[in-house]
């Protein structure tokens, strides 16, 4: 999974990115101060890891993880190759999701690219340049369909009344992702690869003070929530800063300093919790003497297809799968425990993974 994390300049969106990735991409009060992307890679809280380890003692565990992009910051006129434009897009076109960090917090140190706060107007920045450019990109589309058209082929009569669709509703400012398309039109949309339809989580960026004792008054995260309802996006408010100094802490002093904030978990769990709901992702488990592994998926796959994430000689050779549920496992203390109770269970090609799952595959190749 790959996110890109994107923001005007100053908003706080490379502090972010240095915190939860600590790979310390330079931070500084001035615009494009990132201007190739830098690329973190980050391991995926799981606690479920650290328990099946302590009942396995494998010689490694081996996390999930998500790469996390930092992509330079953007202003208007991108679409038309202002500023970092070109390059801001092209790497926005090559991640799952997008982090859109908003700046939700006065001050006078450090300046705006457009001279105030205004959340609302610094999404609608961001949001026009990619609307302009999936306009460019459904113009070019829609010629070479008006084409095909005269094949008399149904298909591209449909796909010419999708694009109309699209179009129609980008030139009214709406995003793709706020659009209601059929069944039969998703599988087209793949193949646009459009930039608004890209799923996207609100980084509300919140001063120390407003996170540390709520942020029920602060009339700029509720802009931003207000925005997110209307396109079904998620909004996350944080505040880089209190992530810059946890990511500068060990495990224990961490959960100390959490502790003293009346926080329960870091940004960076709470982020990869909407990424995976966002996305729609769960994660099954393997455990063993060799390894304790997670390994992410989509929910909806079925076992033959989630065997193939280890090996695609798995899913080809698919015979069976062996299926624990976690929280079973852990109440019986064993897996001889949980085999004797029944609750190893065998499953064929047809069983749809769940989250959580501990899985042994029989394949034969």
């Amino acid at each position: 999974m790959k996110l890109g994390i994107v923001g005007l300049p100053n908003v706080g969106k490379s502090t972010l990115f240095n915190a939860i990735t600590q790979a310390g991409a330079e931070s500084a009060n001035y615009p494009f101060c990132t201007i190739e992307p830098n690329v973190g890679v980050v391991a995926v809280p799981d606690e479920r890891l650290n328990k099946l380890a302590e009942m396995y003692e494998p010689e490694k565990i081996t996390p999930a993880i998500i790469e996390f992009v930092d992509i330079a910051g953007l202003v208007k006129g991108a679409s038309k190759g202002e500023g970092l434009g070109n390059k801001f897009l092209s790497h926005i076109r090559e991640v799952d999701a997008i982090i859109h960090v908003v700046r939700c917090f006065e001050d006078s140190n450090i300046v705006h690219v457009d001279g105030e706060i205004g959340p609302k107007r610094d999404i609608e920045t961001i949001n026009f340049e990619l609307i302009f450019a999936d306009i460019e990109l459904i113009d070019k589309r829609i010629d070479k369909t008006a084409k095909l058209l005269k094949t008399g082929d149904k298909k591209y009569k449909d796909e010419m009344a999708t694009l109309q669709k699209i179009k129609e509703n980008l030139e009214n400012g709406i995003t793709a992702r706020s659009i209601d398309f059929t069944d039969e039109e998703k599988p087209f949309l793949k193949e646009l690869a459009l930039l608004t339809i890209k799923p996207i989580i609100y980084a509300a960026n919140v001063s120390e003070d407003d996170f540390a004792n709520g942020i029920e008054n602060n009339v700029m995260v509720k802009e931003v929530e207000q925005i997110a309802a209307k396109e079904n996006s998620e909004v996350l408010p944080i505040s880089a800063r209190i992530e810059e100094e946890v990511a500068q802490l060990d495990d224990e002093e961490k959960v100390m300093f959490l502790n003293e904030l009346g926080i329960e978990e870091s940004g960076l769990d709470r982020l990869v919790k909407k990424s995976y709901s966002l996305l729609g992702l769960i994660s099954y488990l393997t455990a063993g003497k060799p390894e304790v592994r997670a390994w992410t998926i989509t929910k909806g796959t079925k076992a033959p297809q989630a065997a193939g994430k280890i090996h695609t000689d798995f899913e080809k050779g698919f015979i069976r799968a062996e299926v624990v549920a976690y929280d079973d496992l852990m109440a019986c203390g064993t897996y001889a425990a949980a085999r004797d109770k029944g609750l190893v269970r065998l499953e064929g090609k047809e069983y749809v993974m769940n989250d959580g799952d501990i899985v042994l595959f029989r394949f034969n190749v």
